[in-house]
């Protein structure tokens, strides 16, 4: 110990040159390996906060779905009990509508009937026929199957109907509805537009007379596709599905009102006469009773 203690001035400075050529590897490891913790990071650069977008991606984002572009409404769409609010494009068609209803119903466009104040026209647009934020859209439709069960029946009655009257003569001039017509026009009928097709009015169809000669009213009850046929005594509410055919025929010497009959059962005995339907009004009526839909 003492020999040690003792040691020259001279052996401590020979150890220290040795350590100054050989010198310990970095974080203290004698083995020559580095250690990972002590290695020195690369300089770390202070990014700004608020860099400004790329150019080209911001206008990928603002310019990649082009629907956000386009003026939309707020719709409520209705069918079988079930209810989806969505939001469309404003100057988008009927026909666009419907692809619509079939992503949320699975609904084929040729079996819906959509309805908004009448049966809703494909090839104009939602701004053209007025929709406002809020609007309500009823939707009618069937599977394929329960549509070609209904239709069988249904068309071959209205094959029936129709080679039936083209061996009688004019419906006016039959005597069951002469002593309805020989009464003349009613003076509270709504007016009529020859040469016009008109969408059904908001309010009931009213004025006209039943076969009986008594005032009788149509009530076209869309969101519950319902007939309502009011007279003085009661009110017939009838599913626009049970009526199996819709036929008219305009009143000779008074072209722009028509005699119209719903068939409600299987035979002519079932007919529903209504006389003095103004003309403008007989195609939506028939379209909205039958449904486009049933003819594909």
């Amino acid at each position: 110990m003492a020999a040690a203690a003792s040691a020259s001035p001279d052996s401590e400075e020979a150890g220290m040159d040795a350590e100054a050529q050989n010198p310990p590897p970095l974080g203290g490891r004698e083995d020559g390996e580095q250690d990972p913790s002590s290695a020195e990071s690369p300089p770390e650069t202070d990014a700004p906060e608020d860099d400004p977008p790329d150019a080209s991606q911001a206008s990928v984002s603002n310019g990649g779905d082009p629907e956000l572009e386009k003026e939309l409404v707020e719709l409520r769409i209705i069918w079988n009990k079930n209810k989806y609010d969505v939001k469309f494009p404003l100057d988008s068609t009927g026909a666009d509508l419907k692809q619509k209803i079939h992503s949320l119903t699975g609904l084929p466009p040729t079996m819906q009937k959509v309805m908004f104040k009448g049966l809703l026209p494909e090839e104009k647009t939602l701004r053209e026929i007025k929709v406002i934020n809020g609007a309500k859209i009823m939707v009618v439709g069937s599977t394929i199957n329960d549509v070609l069960a209904v239709n069988i029946p249904k068309d071959a009655a209205q094959q029936e109907v129709k080679s039936e009257e083209t061996k009688k003569e004019p419906l006016c001039r039959q005597k069951q509805h002469r002593k309805v017509l020989d009464k003349g026009k009613p003076e509270d009928v709504m007016p009529s537009v020859k040469g016009v097709q008109e969408r059904l009015p908001t309010v009931p169809l009213s004025g006209m007379y039943n076969k009986s000669g008594g005032k009788v009213r149509l009530t076209f009850k869309l969101e519950q596709d319902q007939l309502w046929i009011g007279t003085k005594e009661r009110t017939e509410k009838l599913p626009m599905g049970s009526i199996k055919n819709v036929v008219s025929e305009p009143i000779e010497g008074h072209e722009d009102y028509h005699m119209m009959a719903f068939q409600l059962g299987p035979t002519e005995a079932s007919y529903y006469w209504v006389y003095w339907v103004p003309t403008q009004y007989v195609d939506a009526i028939k379209d909205t009773v039958l449904g486009k839909w049933q003819y594909f």
